[in-house]
């Protein structure tokens, strides 16, 4: 049978032997809590919601898992900073000064530094949140000036291309764009980009994170 526990079990051997160091991030928007569970038993501590309040639902109810890591990974409003900064351990999504400046402001002094990726739109479709790598630098600069943030790398959604030549080609720019983030904040160590249908591609082009969502879990629950 199928199960949850054996496809992670797949995908994390497939990882382990294309590239040790990849890490992988469970996509567990839309689906339920049984399962969030499920697959931490199984070995899996990192997990990515793009829906807040289903997040805050998923955190409250996994308060004894005391070692789980949350992922925002959806589009960032500036009227959601405040939970995001609250609850969660990184986000993917920051492509503007005032969310850096509302997330730095917002997250408890209590708290770890808040994980930070940088999105990039690498193909620059007008529907999808993110910025070009040309405001790396600045955005980087900003993100320094708190000491509740630490810029951790770049997350991108490459548009799916015909080829993997073209979905290649996305990928190494976005390694690029890795590559000068890097230059900019020696803390970098995170180019998240990949998903079920072409994570294999993405950490072949330099992936140090992986999102996959229904190749772990099954169809998500419709919204």
């Amino acid at each position: 049978m199928d199960t949850i526990q054996q496809r992670y079990q797949n995908i994390i051997n497939a990882l382990h032997q294309q590239a040790p160091s990849t890490r992988l991030l469970a996509v567990s928007k839309g689906q339920p809590v049984s399962k969030v569970r499920a697959l931490y038993q199984a070995g899996q501590r990192a997990f990515g919601e793009s829906y807040l309040r289903e997040a805050q639902q998923k955190i409250s109810e996994c308060r004894d898992l005391t070692d789980i890591q949350w992922h925002y990974i959806g589009p960032l409003q500036r009227n959601k900073t405040r939970p995001i900064a609250e609850l969660f351990d990184w986000v993917h999504s920051v492509d503007r000064p005032i969310l850096i400046e509302r997330l730095g402001s917002q997250r408890p002094a209590g708290l770890q530094p808040l994980n930070v990726l940088l999105q990039i739109n690498v193909d620059n479709e007008q529907q999808k949140s993110g910025t070009g790598a040309e405001q790396i630098p600045s955005l980087a600069q900003t993100i320094g000036t708190f000491a509740t943030l630490k810029l951790r790398g770049i997350m991108g959604i490459p548009k799916q291309q015909q080829t993997n030549t073209g979905q290649r080609d996305s990928f190494a720019a976005l390694y690029a764009a890795y590559q000068q983030c890097l230059e900019v904040a020696p803390s970098t160590d995170t180019l998240s980009m990949g998903m079920s249908g072409d994570w294999q591609l993405a950490v072949q082009e330099g992936a140090s994170m992986v999102r996959i969502g229904t190749a772990l879990f099954g169809p998500r629950n419709q919204r």
